[in-house]
C-alpha cells in the first residue's frame, strides 16, 4: 500500500505541514503509521479524511463539527462526495454568474443603451414572444405593465444580466430535480429564484401567495418548465413543491 509523508501529503493537498501537524494534535487527522523515528506516514483512508476536511472547510465548518461528522459511525463517504458534487455545481453557477456581472457591468459602464419592449422578448420567435405577451396581459395586465415599465428602466446589460443570472439559477434547480424539494441546497437555490422573480415582478417582501400561485403555474403548464425544448413535468411538480416548502417557511 502507498504511503505518504507528511510533506508529500501537503504538497499534494495544497496545504501546508504545519496544517497536517495541528490535524495530527487535534484528532482530526492522524497518520497510519507513525515510525519510530517520529515520521508520519499516511495511507488511502487518510487521502480520503483529508479530502472530506477540505471540503468541509469550504463550506465554513469549525474543525470539531468536521471532525464530529466524520466520527459519525452513520458517516457515508460516498453520499458525501454525491452532496460535496451538488455544492460544488451550486457554486460554479453562482461563479459563472458573478463573472457574467463584472464582464457587463464593464460594459456597461463603457457603453450604456437603454431597452425597448422588444428587448424584453429578444430570444423567443417573434410569434410567440407576441402571443405569450398578450396571454399575460390579458391574464395579469396590472402585472405586465408594471414589470415592463420597471425593466424598461433597465439599460440592455443590466437587463441581460438579470436574464443570465436567472438562467443559470433555473439550470442549477434543473440539476437538483433528483433530490427532495426540502433539501437545503434546493431550498437555497429556490430563495435566489425567488429573489430574481421578486426583481421581474418589481416587488419587494414577501409574497407568499402570490410565489405559491407561480408554483402552481410551473406544475400546470407544462411550456414554462422545459428542459431543452421539451416539456418536463416532473421538474414543474419539483418546482411547485419547493416553491410551496420556501414559501410557508420563509415568506408566512
Amino acid at each position: 500500500m502507498k504511503q505518504y509523508t507528511v510533506t508529500k501529503l501537503a504538497k499534494l493537498a495544497g496545504v501546508s505541514v504545519r496544517t497536517l501537524h495541528h490535524y495530527d494534535q487535534i484528532g482530526l487527522l492522524k497518520p497510519s503509521v507513525r515510525t519510530s523515528a517520529g515520521y508520519r506516514l499516511y495511507g488511502e483512508a487518510e487521502l480520503y479524511r483529508l479530502q472530506q476536511v477540505l471540503f468541509y472547510r469550504e463550506l465554513d465548518l469549525e474543525l470539531k463539527e468536521i471532525g464530529d461528522l466524520l466520527d459519525d459511525p452513520d458517516f457515508n463517504l460516498e453520499q458525501a462526495l454525491r452532496e460535496h458534487r451538488q455544492m460544488l455545481l451550486s457554486k460554479k453557477f453562482r461563479i459563472e454568474a458573478m463573472l457574467a456581472t463584472v464582464e457587463k457591468t464593464i460594459f456597461h459602464l463603457q457603453n450604456k443603451v437603454k431597452m425597448n419592449v422588444e428587448d424584453l422578448y429578444e430570444g423567443l420567435p417573434k410569434e410567440q414572444a407576441l402571443a405569450w405577451r398578450n396571454e399575460a396581459k390579458t391574464k395579469w395586465p396590472g402585472q405586465v405593465a408594471h414589470t415592463e415599465k420597471l425593466l424598461l428602466t433597465m439599460d440592455k446589460d443590466s437587463f441581460q444580466q438579470l436574464q443570465d443570472g436567472f438562467k443559470n439559477n433555473w439550470n442549477n434547480l434543473a440539476a437538483m430535480c433528483h433530490l427532495a424539494p426540502a433539501a437545503t441546497a434546493v431550498q437555497t437555490a429556490i430563495a435566489q429564484h425567488y429573489s430574481y422573480i421578486l426583481q421581474f415582478w418589481g416587488k419587494t417582501g414577501k409574497q407568499a401567495e402570490a410565489y405559491k400561485g407561480l408554483g402552481d403555474l410551473l406544475a400546470n403548464d407544462e411550456r414554462y418548465t422545459k428542459i431543452d425544448g421539451l416539456p418536463n413535468p416532473a421538474f414543474g411538480r419539483f418546482m411547485q413543491q419547493a416553491i410551496h416548502i420556501y414559501a410557508a417557511t420563509t415568506l408566512e
